[in-house]
């Protein structure tokens, strides 16, 4: 393989995928597609949907079963797991690499600078030395620019700054004053954590997909909602992917 296209495609509604990222995916001769399981087997088929929509050439699709990780998020060595884990997803995708001519492709989920572990695993890959070759980036819409869209807010208040963190580091930071937090790859409610009553939430799940939804007001009034609602989708589609912005009034 001589050219890797690692492209953004939005967090969900097709109409998010750019111009740019439809011609980089005409030139791809292989798509790799890290699979997450039957659970997840959706979002493989978004991918697909996608790509049939806009390639207007022959392609090949090769899927790589992602392989599973701790996800304790009380590890002392969180850091540690998920290198290890990166470490096995880059040993995959060299061998897939290793076997493939032409032009290669990985549709990211987003974009591909946001909480997502692609382009260090593409770096991992040519560290090591078996397989050469270049690679660019095309940006996606992110879960968070979808998210404040579909709220029609801004992220962050007049001359304020905008955190983005995770559930994990939300439990453990909280909210600073004045600054507004956004949440990404939070599995445990970590909202329910941060103490106060003063604290506006803007929530949404599967951004741009049929089946989002979208719940807004004071924490406080909402997030016993916020869980209920989190449940009943998990178990309905066997999976959560949900986004959401806390600000003190």
């Amino acid at each position: 393989m001589q050219q890797l296209y690692v492209i953004g495609i939005g967090a969900g509604d097709p109409a998010q995928v750019t111009v740019q990222a439809i011609e980089a995916m005409r030139r791809v001769d292989v798509f790799f597609v890290i699979g997450k399981g039957d659970a997840k087997r959706e979002l493989v088929e978004v991918r697909t949907a996608i790509l049939t929509a806009h390639l207007d050439r022959p392609h090949r699709t090769v899927e790589i079963a992602d392989p599973p990780r701790d996800r304790s998020v009380t590890d002392p060595d969180y850091r540690g797991v998920v290198e290890d884990w990166h470490e096995r997803r880059a040993a995959l995708l060299e061998e897939a690499f290793a076997g493939t001519d032409g032009v290669g492709g990985i549709l990211v989920w987003g974009d591909p600078s946001l909480y997502d572990s692609t382009l260090r695993m593409v770096r991992r890959v040519l560290d090591r030395g078996r397989v050469r070759f270049d690679y660019e980036v095309v940006p996606g819409v992110t879960s968070a620019q979808a998210l404040a869209a579909r709220h029609r807010i801004v992220l962050h208040d007049i001359g304020e700054p905008v955190h983005i963190t995770t559930g994990r580091r939300l439990r453990e930071e909280g909210v600073a004053p004045g600054e507004s937090t956004l949440v990404m790859l939070d599995g445990e409610g970590s909202f329910t954590t941060v103490p106060g009553d003063d604290l506006h939430i803007w929530w949404g799940a599967y951004l741009g997909m049929p089946d989002e939804t979208l719940i807004e007001g004071p924490l406080r009034a909402v997030e016993d909602q916020i869980l209920q609602r989190r449940k009943e989708l998990r178990e309905q589609k066997g999976w959560i992917m949900d986004t959401y912005l806390l600000r003190r009034t």
